[in-house]
Order: structure tokens, then C-alpha cells, then sequence
């Protein structure tokens, strides 16, 4: 299991800051859970705007039919002189008589929603009532407003759990959205050491819901699950805390985490764990000749930042000169945190401007931000790794750890690569 460093950054002052932000809007996370769960459909109650923001992000071609629509508010709308509810029920009924495989439905709320103060939860209520039992209609907030594009998933898994299932005998749920090849594998991992009663949020169909109740236990794989962890705890459950399955570090301690929780001996473990640790360990290694030495500044955009900031400091030899997340949920990132060498500043929330001049004094080898600071950040010669590439690129578990090295790489390399060009 992994040895915290003699001081570790769990006590280290965190610098607070609330200024002007640079994020992506939480309608973002449509994007791959739309793709997960394979009978549900998000209908975004918003204008053009969050329209063009799905349809360029998800890449939709024309002759696709996703599971995503928007349901445009126009000028009428947002004046007031129409009854937007009559209006998105009479959409709702179209879609679900032109879609009859829709079990669940998500009305997203977004910013236009949120200023004329659109009520979807009422909307969602009375759509649940009159096409009951076929289809569950449920609401959450995807809105810029308040949201960083990775907490739209965690207000969409919130919203879910208030409906799930009681459950009456001791389970584990696996909390957050996984592509479904990784998910496969680490439930994989989990029956090879003879865990079989394993459920996940979110599902990947709607029959196959969790139960959740006083004697479920909950792993979450996603660092930014505060809301789903803190309406999970209100339904009785408990968390199992533990670093986030990244890098063989991570996901070995995740794992062992887990296994202690359900009972399983170290000789299974070790015995299940060898061979897939050793091919990580491998793969880091290989992407590692590139970073190790190198300094990475980290912006605060998808939560990610704390425990991928472990992975690369203590299994990529990469030195951290600030990690920045927009909230720190110490109840789920504290075991990552405890494990960061002390040394880097640990700031949360931004005032855009100041971290700029941060960075820019730092001169990192390597900046992780988001798509608006990527390009000026690159004109003034700093190397940069885009943060959302690193929530759409499957990273968890074994068998994607050298993927995960290899994208904080792969920058560093071109900007080499580019030199040695120019040298010629």
C-alpha cells in the first residue's frame, strides 16, 4: 500500500480565491453520459446557444440521432409572454412518442432556464405522473452559472438518487461514470477476488438501477461526486475513502480499499493485483522518461487536479508548482492529498488574472487549464495539456495508467520535437 511522504500536503494551507473564473459550462457532461446510459435522454431546457455548445462538443454528425435535444427557449420565452411549461410538455409528449426506448428522461436546466427561473423540478414531477410508469423524468442544474463542466455529472447523479431502490443487505455501489471497457475491467478485478454483488452509478440501463440503503458501502471514481456522495449518505450509506484509481499507486490503493471493505484476504489481492500492476508500472515508466524532472502547473477546471497531481509527482517524477481545483471535497480527496509531497501551493476556487501572473513567474514546464488560457498560454511559449481531454480520455484503473502518463507527455514531446526542428 502506499507510503505517505514524510509531510504530505493534507495540512498545507489552501489559498482561497473568488474572482473571475474561466470554466466550462456543466452541460458538458451530457457529452458522456449520454453515452453510458444507454436508454436515458437529456433534453436541455436553454437556448441556441447551449444547442451549437452540445453539437460541437459531441462532435454529432447529421445523419446520427443521440440522446441529447434542446428544447429552445426563444425571445417570447424569455420575455415572459409565454407559457414555457405548456410548451416543454407538449415537446416532452413528441419526443417520447418518436423515442418510445426513452426509460429515463433528464430535463437540464441552463443559464437562460435559470434567470427567467424556470421551474423544472415541478416540470419533472408533473411529466413523472403522467407518463408513469414507462418513463421517469427527473431534473438537474447544467447551467455555467453554477457549474464547472464536471459538475453537471454530479448534480445529474444526484438527482437520481433520491428515486433509487431501498436496499436491504450489504452491497457495494461504484460511483461516477466510467467508459464502459473500463468499467469492465475493474468489475473484472473485483469478481477475480470474488466480489460479485457490485452495482454502479450510473447504470447502464434503468432496469439495472442500484439499491442504496444503511448497509451499502460506496466507492466513488470520480473526484468531483460531492453532491452524489453527500445525497447517497442521506439514503444511509458510507463511504469507503481512498486515493482515486489513477496511475498503479491509485488504483491499487483504491482496490485494497475496497477489497479490506468486502472482505477479501492480501493473498487474493496480490494474487489478482500482480500481473496488472506490473503492465502498469511498465507503461508508466515508458511515458515517465519524458516527465520526470518537469515542473506542471495545474489550473482548477475539472477537479481532477489533486489527485492527478499525486499520479504525477509521485509515479511520474514530476515536480508540482501549484494545483488548483475549483472545490476541495476532503472527504473525498483527502487520501490524494495526504499523499501529494508537500511543496506545491494548493489553491481553490481562481481569480483568473492572479493565477496567471502565477504561472507566468513559474514558468512550469507544463500547464494543465482549460481551452480559453490553452492558446495565449502556448503564444507566450508555455507548454499546455487541455484539462477537459483528460475527463473525455478513458485514465482509471490498470490497463489505462500509461495512457494517462502518456497524455501529460505527449505535449512535452511535441514541444521537443518542434525545437529540434527548428535547430536543423
Amino acid at each position: 500500500m502506499p507510503t505517505p511522504p514524510a509531510t504530505g500536503c493534507g495540512a498545507a494551507p489552501v489559498l482561497k480565491e473568488r474572482g473571475q473564473r474561466e470554466v466550462f459550462c456543466g452541460l458538458t457532461g451530457i457529452i458522456w453520459l449520454h453515452r453510458k446510459m444507454q436508454d436515458a435522454f437529456f433534453l436541455v431546457v436553454g437556448s441556441r446557444t447551449c444547442a451549437h455548445l452540445l453539437q460541437s462538443a459531441a462532435g454529432v454528425m447529421i445523419f446520427a440521432e443521440p440522446r441529447f435535444a434542446t428544447a429552445i427557449l426563444e425571445e417570447t420565452d424569455l420575455a415572459g409572454l409565454a407559457d414555457a411549461q405548456d410548451e416543454l410538455d407538449n415537446q416532452v409528449a413528441q419526443l417520447l412518442a418518436r423515442r418510445p426506448d426513452i426509460r429515463q428522461l433528464f430535463l437540464v436546466g441552463s443559464c437562460p432556464s435559470e434567470v427567467i427561473k424556470l421551474d423544472l423540478g415541478r416540470a419533472a414531477e408533473r411529466l413523472s405522473a403522467v407518463h408513469a410508469p414507462h418513463v421517469r423524468v427527473l431534473n438537474y442544474s447544467g447551467s455555467g452559472i453554477e457549474t464547472t463542466f464536471t459538475e453537471g455529472e454530479d448534480a445529474c447523479l444526484a438527482a437520481m438518487v433520491p428515486a433509487l431502490p431501498e436496499a436491504n443487505a450489504k452491497s457495494l455501489l461504484i460511483a461516477g461514470a466510467l467508459p464502459d471497457v473500463v468499467e469492465d475491467q475493474m468489475l473484472g478485478l473485483l469478481r477475480a477476488m470474488g466480489i460479485e454483488d457490485v452495482a454502479c452509478l450510473p447504470a447502464r440501463r434503468a432496469e439495472d438501477l442500484p439499491a442504496v440503503g444503511p448497509d451499502t458501502v460506496v466507492a466513488l471514481v470520480q473526484p468531483f461526486l460531492g453532491e452524489t456522495l453527500a445525497a447517497l449518505t442521506r439514503r444511509g450509506a458510507r463511504h469507503i475513502e481512498a486515493p482515486l484509481p489513477f496511475g498503479d499507486e491509485g488504483t491499487t490503493a483504491w482496490l485494497w480499499a475496497v477489497a479490506r471493505e468486502m472482505g477479501v484476504d492480501a493473498d487474493t489481492f496480490a494474487r489478482v493485483t500482480e500481473a496488472p500492476r506490473a503492465r502498469a508500472r511498465r507503461a508508466i515508466a515508458a511515458a515517465s522518461e519524458t516527465l520526470n524532472g518537469k515542473s506542471v502547473f495545474f489550473f482548477p477546471d475539472s477537479q481532477l487536479e489533486i489527485p492527478l497531481a499525486r499520479f504525477l509527482t509521485r509515479e511520474c517524477g514530476m515536480d508540482a508548482v501549484e494545483v488548483g481545483a475549483p472545490f476541495i471535497h476532503r472527504a473525498i480527496v483527502g487520501p490524494d492529498l495526504d499523499l501529494l509531497p508537500e511543496g506545491p501551493t494548493i489553491s481553490e476556487g481562481q481569480d483568473v488574472d492572479k493565477q496567471l501572473d502565477r504561472a507566468r513567474a513559474a514558468r512550469p514546464d507544463l500547464t494543465v487549464c482549460g481551452l480559453g488560457l490553452a492558446n495565449p498560454l502556448e503564444a507566450e511559449g508555455l507548454t499546455t495539456k487541455w484539462a477537459i481531454e483528460l475527463v473525455f480520455t478513458p485514465v482509471h484503473f490498470y490497463e489505462q495508467a500509461g495512457d494517462l502518463a502518456g497524455l501529460f507527455a505527449r505535449p512535452l514531446r511535441r514541444k521537443e520535437k518542434l525545437r529540434l526542428e527548428a535547430a536543423e
